[in-house]
């Protein structure tokens, strides 16, 4: 059994694990849910959200991983062997959202090369969609390699294969020190910047104009959740993995609590960052804000780019943004990946310099087949199908789990003993009612939307094998692999944890 590597500061962690947090979604996301939610008013169910659901949560990991000291897997094999199915679900999650979001990530790379030269042309829309990803028709239609993303894939995966080969505190810890600081300091000069433009203000009068009426929809609410659910890298293992690797004496609900804060305020400031940029561009041509806004990869290739094209400084402002990306993605990949490394390294007893070999290299070229002509719909499928269902059916389960099936007050005493904030009966609460409601509501209404409707349209063929067949093998893979005992885990350890019914 090897020794547990721990985090070399309190400093390091807090940015590690805001580093994981922060991602593309917060970015190219938040801002769009905003917008179409009620503006300002929606912070109000947002920051609801937060405290109810958000922190509670991230307490409840941290305290987990702090006292188990391991990966998901384990953790879940230390409280019950029966239980160790979901920790290999969630890491099944994370290794499939690692194959593709690392291609984004390449995406961005040449983009950022791109904007010194605007090299995406008076029209970014087909250029996206032509000369760079060569898109084929259909998701069945694989089409070849396109090799600037190919290359940028690889160059992704290095970087990452550095962070966690190197281990916590000389890899992950030290990467997170310059990228988080750095994305911040992007991010606070394209604002400064950007709000000097014309129209900036109408911009953010369109993101923040509040919309009281819309607080009276159920709707409204389950996308505040939904927001903070997906934003703070919880109920996938991640935090799991990084509070496992906590000293003793760690202040969990201080820690917890500053990385929720820091996570929704970055989001506020990606807001501002991109309505602003918004407001412009919607002045330039003579539109309203409405028509220009968008989210998610068209937000960021497409209609960025367009106004990046009409701005006074736009090379400065191509760079800022798509650095911000790169390092924004960056953060988020190495967090995913140290998720499934670690589970190798207690599963299998490895080091972490194996593990990080095996793993990358498997990722790497699984992520090969989201770098051609299908690549963007390959990828749009199988991220709405491990998002929708692969992240919020693990994270139901294990709330369900540990709130209901667990011992809540053992675990409530074991987090008091080092913190300096207390928790207690309403964080229980929030545990076992607030969050399992919205988790099984969002669970439950995305399975009868996806019935009714094939998601964007695609064949039956495509949603099969792309979607539904990627969460059966996720469920195979995680039972089948839970059957091999890990060899530290003392039979004396199972079920000291679990209610005694």
């Amino acid at each position: 059994m090897q020794k547990r590597e721990t985090w070399g500061s309190r400093s390091g962690f807090i940015l590690a694990a805001v580093g994981s947090a922060i991602g593309l979604g917060n970015i190219w996301r938040f801002p769009y849910i905003v917008y179409e939610n009620g503006g300002g008013a929606f912070l109000i169910p947002y920051f609801v959200a937060m405290l109810a659901a958000g922190i509670p949560f991230m307490i409840l990991e941290f305290g987990l991983g702090q006292k188990f000291k391991g990966s998901a897997p384990k953790i879940f094999a230390s409280i019950s062997k029966r239980w160790e199915w979901l920790g290999w679900w969630q890491i099944m999650v994370a290794f499939i959202i690692d194959t593709y979001y690392v291609v984004v990530i390449a995406w961005a790379m040449n983009y950022l090369i791109l904007s010194f030269t605007q090299g995406w042309g008076m029209n970014p829309k087909d250029f996206f969609y032509g000369d760079f990803l060569h898109l084929s028709n259909s998701p069945m239609e694989v089409g070849g390699i396109q090799w600037a993303i190919f290359a940028a894939t690889a160059t992704a995966w290095f970087c990452t294969f550095l962070a966690v080969f190197t281990g916590v505190k000389k890899g992950i810890e030290r990467a997170n020190k310059i990228f988080m600081p750095l994305l911040f300091l992007l991010v606070f000069i394209f604002i400064a910047r950007g709000l000097m433009l014309p129209g900036a203000a109408d911009g953010l009068n369109w993101l923040f104009k509040p919309d009281f009426s819309a607080l009276l929809k159920g709707k409204v609410w389950a996308d505040a959740f939904g927001q903070i659910f997906y934003s703070l890298s919880i109920g996938f293992a991640i935090m799991l993995a990084y509070s496992s690797y906590l000293p003793k004496k760690s202040d969990i609900t201080n820690n917890a609590c500053m990385t929720v804060f820091i996570n929704c305020g970055f989001s506020m400031l990606s807001g501002i960052m991109i309505f602003s940029v918004l407001g412009y561009m919607a002045l330039q041509q003579g539109v309203p804000v409405s028509d220009v806004t968008s989210s998610g990869v068209g937000l960021a290739f497409i209609t960025l780019p367009t106004a990046i094209n009409l701005m006074p400084m736009p090379v400065f402002f191509g760079v800022m943004f798509f650095l911000a990306l790169v390092v924004a993605g960056l953060s988020s990949m190495i967090s995913i990946t140290e998720a499934v490394v670690s589970a190798i390294i207690d599963k299998l007893n490895v080091t972490r310099q194996k593990a990080a070999i095996i793993f990358c290299l498997i990722g790497f070229l699984i992520s090969i087949m989201f770098t051609t002509g299908s690549g963007l719909l390959l990828l749009d499928i199988v991220d709405h199908f491990v998002n929708n269902f692969g992240i919020l059916i693990g994270g139901f389960i294990e709330i369900i789990f540990i709130a209901w099936f667990c011992d809540l007050d053992a675990l409530s005493q074991h987090i008091n003993t080092t913190s300096e904030l207390k928790v207690g009966g309403l964080w229980k609460t929030c545990l076992r009612y607030i969050v399992p409601v919205m988790l099984g509501f969002m669970v439950i209404n995305n399975f009868i939307g996806d019935l009714q409707t094939n998601y964007g349209g695609y064949s039956n063929t495509a949603i099969i094998l792309f979607g539904w067949a990627v969460l059966f093998v996720c469920s195979i893979f995680s039972m089948t692999f839970a059957h091999k005992d890990f060899a530290f885990v003392k039979k004396s350890e199972n079920n000291h944890f679990l209610k005694r019914r």
